[in-house]
């Protein structure tokens, strides 16, 4: 069974910067098809940034701001965040693929197992 687990949320001000990490425990995540998600309570889940295929993607909204990354080693999955704004409140998830997939990189569709999710606050 693959266990995701994400910590590092929290709140702080805009401009600020948090990084989520992401531990991967049981079996082992497709490690070249991993996201970033984050869902605002009645809005569907918003693909952030994901590592497919070895590229790395993101959206539109936080480029340039956020960045993934991952150790393998200690198999964890990280985003760092900085310039943060109000509209990046939400609560924020990590995901993996099954295996190798096609298909779009920030869609959750691809992804088949999910953590339990972090919160992300920003006031202005």
């Amino acid at each position: 069974q693959v266990q995701l687990v994400e910590s590092g949320g929290g709140s702080v001000q805009a401009g600020g910067s948090l990084r989520l990490s992401c531990i991967n425990s049981g079996y082992t995540c497709a490690r070249n098809y991993m996201g970033w998600f984050r869902q605002v309570p009645g809005k569907e889940r918003e693909g952030v940034a994901s590592i497919w295929g070895g590229a790395n993607y993101y959206a539109d909204s936080v480029k340039g701001r956020f960045t993934i990354s991952q150790d393998n080693t200690k198999r964890t999955l990280y985003l760092q965040m900085n310039s943060l704004q109000p509209e990046d409140t939400a609560m924020y998830y990590c995901a993996c693929a099954d295996g190798v997939r096609t298909g779009l990189p920030l869609s959750s569709n691809n992804y088949a197992y999910w953590g339990q999710g972090t919160p992300v606050t920003v006031s202005s």
